[in-house]
């Protein structure tokens, strides 16, 4: 992929989501004033919360290979300015896993998502990419992928991960998953999930953005999951070099407040069980209203987000002067959709990406009434958002210059 300036979001991403847990406030308003930021990596309390977090999701992690960032963007940029090289990505793929890679003047190689699931690259599209690549000079040393995918809400076939995984390791290629949205399963009972670093754990450095699960979306927190090998301990000190360069550490309130998150007391698993059920709810609807009016769209697994295909509907489209993404996502930006586009993906496709949280109501008590709703579907704000969608989707649209 060739850089290129990219167009403006229309409105932040991520969106507004939950309100804040008020357990959360409190830690942060505690700490308020303490005036020296976090070292950078984080300090020993963070990285040791950090440590038991992963733990408790089957990943035994010493300190000294975990580190805490101000958001997974910026814990990208220092890994791939450690591991050096190129880097593969699936194509479609989050917003955020590209900008790196070319402020660092690296390449970034597209490889097909199988059309079951997102977030991977299939195994043989992936060696063609990285032999394609080679073959132009280039060098890919890093793939990027994820087990609960934005945007397209799938988590990919444990089968299909390693199978992946297995090609990317033979090709000498430190694999980064980004795990961030693995706790909001829309089934837990019925989708499984595993990480590559339970598969491959010398070549697997796991990413999770904490913004989506654990603290509020305005707090800008991560981390970063080493393996504790020689080549992990390299990586992961040559990372913390480079954080350390761009001087952008966590601020000492945060910490403190992301701190008491990462032990997960009760009340914050039941906020983060609680969101996984109601994105889940929305995102069916959302499902049933795509597919009703005759769009191709995966079946969401978790997240926040669903993936839709919509070039069956491109006659009702064109008809109202909606020809591509850009402008697609402008018909359908009440449910804060994105265009194709933004992802990686064919810039011609009437591919898009709508958000559950489109649904929520900009009102912090009403958000709070639909969290503990017995069926976010039946709440009249939410039904009626989904009927104009359906509308818009089975008429095109309001007409050009309307």
């Amino acid at each position: 992929m060739q850089p290129s300036a990219p167009e403006p979001h229309p409105d932040p991403d991520p969106p507004m989501g939950l309100p804040v847990l008020p357990e959360l406030a409190a830690h942060l308003a505690a700490a308020a004033d303490r005036t020296a930021p976090e070292p950078p990596g984080g300090a020993r309390p963070l990285r040791t919360a950090a440590c038991g977090y992963f733990e408790r999701r089957g990943l035994v992690t010493p300190e000294d290979r975990v580190l805490a960032g101000p958001g997974a963007p910026a814990l990208l940029l220092g890994l791939l300015a450690a591991a050096g090289g190129d880097i593969v990505v699936p194509r479609p793929c989050a917003a955020w896993y590209t900008p790196q890679a070319r402020l660092l003047g690296r390449a970034v190689h597209p490889a097909p998502a199988p059309a079951e699931s997102g977030g991977v690259p299939d195994p043989f599209t992936l060696l063609e990419a990285v032999h394609r690549a080679r073959d132009a000079g280039g060098e890919p040393k890093v793939l990027l992928l994820s087990v609960a995918d934005d945007p397209t809400g799938t988590c990919p076939p444990p089968e299909q991960l390693h199978e992946v995984c297995e090609a990317a390791a033979g090709e000498g290629l430190w694999i980064v998953s980004d795990e961030t949205r693995r706790d909001l399963l829309h089934d837990p009972h019925d989708t499984v999930v595993l990480s590559p670093a339970e598969m491959l754990p010398g070549s697997v450095v796991v990413l999770a953005d904490l913004r989506v699960t654990l603290v509020p979306a305005s707090w800008p927190a991560a981390l970063a999951r080493f393996p504790a090998t020689g080549p992990g301990e390299a990586l992961c000190a040559a990372a913390l070099a480079a954080l350390s360069g761009l001087a952008t550490p966590l601020p000492g309130p945060l910490a403190a407040a992301v701190g008491h998150a990462l032990t997960e007391p009760a009340t914050v698993r039941e906020r983060t069980a609680a969101a996984a059920r109601l994105h889940g709810r929305l995102a069916a609807g959302l499902h049933r209203t795509l597919t009703g009016a005759g769009a191709v769209c995966r079946p969401p697994h978790a997240g926040n987000h669903l993936y839709a295909d919509l070039e069956a509907l491109r006659p009702a489209f064109a008809a109202r002067g909606v020809t591509g993404p850009a402008a697609l996502e402008q018909v359908l930006a009440p449910w804060a959709a994105r265009g194709g586009h933004r992802f990686g993906d064919d810039p011609k496709a009437l591919r898009v990406r709508l958000s559950t949280e489109a649904l929520f109501d900009p009102d912090a008590d009403r958000r709070r009434c639909l969290l503990a709703a017995p069926d976010p579907l039946q709440v009249p704000s939410v039904e009626a958002s989904l009927r104009e969608l359906d509308a818009v989707l089975r008429s095109g649209g309001p007409a050009a210059g309307a």
